[in-house]
Parts: C-alpha cells; structure tokens; sequence
C-alpha cells in the first residue's frame, strides 16, 4: 500500500510539473498561423470559344504624362479634360464617358479594375494593340503600358496576345531610326520573341504565339514579312485583318474579323471567308461611332453602327456563335475615340459584359462587376492608408482566386 501510494504521488506530481512547463512553452504547443495562399482560378463556363478583348493601351493623363498634359487620344486636337461640367464630367474626346473617368493605361489600380472586369465576365485574355518598340511619338509609352498590363495578366490568370501596327514604321525610318520598314519590323519582332513570345501567358494556336497585324498597310508583300520574320526560330500563328491575306502570303496562317459599316460585311465573312481559313478569327462589337470630326482629328469615318441599346453586340455575338468560331475578338474594350467600347460607361454601365458573361455561359450567375468597381474606387478614395491597402490587396487575391463571395465581406467591411 505504502509503496503504491508513493508511486501515484510521484507520478501526479510528475503532471503537473510537465503540464506547467507545456502552460509556459507557448512555442511547443501552439501551432503556427495559417497562411492564406492565392493563385489565379479559371472561371467555369460552358461555352469553349475562347473569348479575347482588343485592348487599347494608349492613355495618358495629366499627372502620368512627362509634360504633365493629357494624351491625344482623351483629347484629339480640341478637347481639354481639365474642363469639367457640374456633375464631374471632363471634357473628353469621345461621346462616351468611362464609368471610372478618363484614366492613365499604365496605372495598376486601373488594370486591376480592367482584368477583373474581363475575369468575371468570361473573357480569356487581352489582344493588346502596339506599336513597336522605337522612342518616337507615343509607342514608348504605348510599349511601357503594355508592359504594365502584361505584368499583372499572370496575377489574374488571363492570356495575352500582341497586334502589331505595322503602319507607322514608314514614321520609323522617315525619322531615321532604322534603315528600312522591313529591318524596323525585325526589330520590333525580335523583341517579341525574347520578352513575349516564350511567356506561359502568351496565347499559342498550333503551338506557335499567336500575332495579329492590323493590316498590313505598310509592309504589303509577302517578301516583306518573310523579311520581317527572318529573325524568328518559330514563326508566329499569324493573322492579317479580313481580306488581306494574301499581302503577307504564306507567311499568314488566317484572317480575323473587324467592324465595317454594317453587320451584313461581319455576315458575309462568315459566309465566304471564315470556312476557307485555316485559322480564323470571328469578332463581335457592340457599335462604332467615332468622335474624329468633333475632336479636330480629321474627317469623320464616314459610318456609324448604332448601339441600340445593346442590341449591335447580341446579334454580332449571336453571329459568331452560328458560326462556331474556335476563336472570338471583341472589339474593343477601350476604343473611346471610335465608340466601340466594352468597358463600362456612363452611358451603359456594365451592360455589355453581362451580355458577353452570358455568351460565355459563366457558371456563376452572381454579378460582381460593381463590386469590383467598388475595389477601384476604395483604391482611389484610401490611397495613402496602407493598412486598408493591405486588406485590398486580399480582396483582390479573394477575386482573382474565384472566392467571390468573401471579396464581398470584406469590402462591406472596409467601407
């Protein structure tokens, strides 16, 4: 008894001593925070086309701008956003008006705001419009921002692709910057394949990066693009705009759709063309009229393609769908200056990518299109407090990681 007695004591007092020790050694017993990892999620939808937006990378405002001037394309040649009407307008090039105001390309906050928008209605990547890679004019700045966008597209989990505007090398050579458009293209090619080309975001059809041209119009021959291409291993998939083919020769792989006059050129591409191409490009668009005559930029287009309430881009979606394209272009997400835009306006609000998300049959019935503006206008409104930034930045990761829904919260809970 004496002796079973001492063992239990010895042992009660051996618990409690080791439990005191565990109760002071917060290291041994707690365990380590749990880390919120995000990474970008596909959107779900049901539709396969793969859905891409021309995307204008070319604005300037007064504080992003060296000469502390708005760029042209908020002000063609008469028009100053420093004007502002009593409900906060700015004079602007353009009868649309961006639902975020008129915005420089290379902020990050504004891309932010740009491919969320493009995430949750469907759309699978950006078909950015560049100039080249020479310091003339405004490509510099259209290179740099494009460097922006490209720079986030991975953090949001969307493609991207290069059309080339092969237009202005003859404003490459005239101020003496290379020798010849041909040798100014190679350039500008080369410098695709190694910054590009190679990225796991660049869009690849056939196994090869996909180049558009808007064109050609400078470089008319096909012995000017096997020039212009002689420095690649790999030529790209490349398409030329509808019609012109045969000007790039064998080194073109297709053709893509633009926006002409009426929807009858869009039917009548599908009809004739579209079957022959081995690669093919559809496009849908939700209207076209240009600014270019009230802005002092020359003389209008000469045609315009009413909005219709929506109605333009439904039956041109509607076409590309009877069509069964493999591969769709929605001109454009920001072409304020010829009226195409996607991009939520004054005018429309996020009518036109309710239509496309239902296009693309986005699984998530949910709208979150205003709340990813509310993001942006918090960007803005808290810019210089950085713990709110902080939890902006999770409220970015919860919507580029597809949890919508705790996006939400926490905004609700910032505001």
């Amino acid at each position: 008894m004496n002796r079973y007695f001492t063992l239990l004591c010895v042992g009660i007092i051996n618990v409690l001593i080791v439990s005191g020790c565990s109760s002071d050694d917060k290291s041994s017993s707690t365990a380590p925070p749990v880390t919120e990892t995000f990474k970008p999620v596909p959107i779900e939808k049901t539709n396969n086309t793969k859905i891409y937006m021309h995307y204008m990378a070319w604005f300037e405002t007064n504080e992003s701008s060296s000469d502390h001037k708005w760029g042209y394309h908020w002000t063609m040649a008469n028009k100053n956003p420093n004007n502002v009407d009593v409900n906060g307008r700015r004079e602007i090039a353009s009868y649309y008006y961006p639902l975020i105001g008129p915005y420089h390309s290379g902020d990050k906050e504004v891309i932010e705001n740009h491919l969320l928008l493009m995430k949750y209605a469907g759309i699978d990547g950006v078909l950015i419009d560049w100039y080249g890679t020479y310091d003339l004019n405004d490509y510099k700045m259209v290179k740099e921002n494009t460097e922006q966008l490209i720079a986030m597209l991975d953090d949001v989990g969307l493609e991207y692709a290069i059309v080339y505007e092969d237009r202005f090398l003859k404003n490459i050579v005239d101020a003496g910057l290379a020798p010849t458009m041909t040798s100014a293209a190679k350039t500008d090619m080369n410098y695709m394949k190694n910054n590009y080309f190679g990225s796991a975001s660049y869009i690849k059809i056939n196994n090869k990066p996909l180049l558009l041209n808007f064109g050609p119009i400078s470089l008319i021959t096909p012995d000017d693009w096997t020039a212009a291409f002689s420095g690649l291993t790999t030529k790209p998939t490349f398409l030329t705009l509808w019609g012109e083919s045969s000007e790039a020769g064998a080194n073109a792989a297709g053709e893509y759709a633009w926006v002409y006059k009426n929807n009858t050129n869009l039917s009548n591409f599908y009809a004739n063309t579209f079957p022959k191409l081995s690669v093919g490009m559809g496009s849908a668009y939700p209207g076209f009229k240009d600014f270019y005559k009230e802005g002092g930029a020359g003389d209008a287009i000469g045609w315009t393609i009413e909005h219709n309430n929506g109605a333009t881009l439904d039956e041109t979606l509607a076409m590309a769908k009877s069509a069964n394209v493999n591969y769709l272009q929605l001109i454009t997400w920001n072409d304020f200056g010829e009226g195409t835009m996607i991009e939520p306006t004054k005018e429309f609000g996020y009518t036109y990518l309710e239509k496309i998300k239902t296009f693309a049959g986005v699984k998530n019935t949910t709208s979150m299109f205003s709340e990813i503006s509310t993001l942006y206008n918090l960007r803005k409104a808290k810019k210089g407090d950085v713990e709110v930034q902080k939890k902006l930045d999770k409220v970015f990761d919860y919507y580029r990681s597809m949890q919508p829904d705790k996006a939400k919260q926490l905004l609700n809970e910032i505001k």
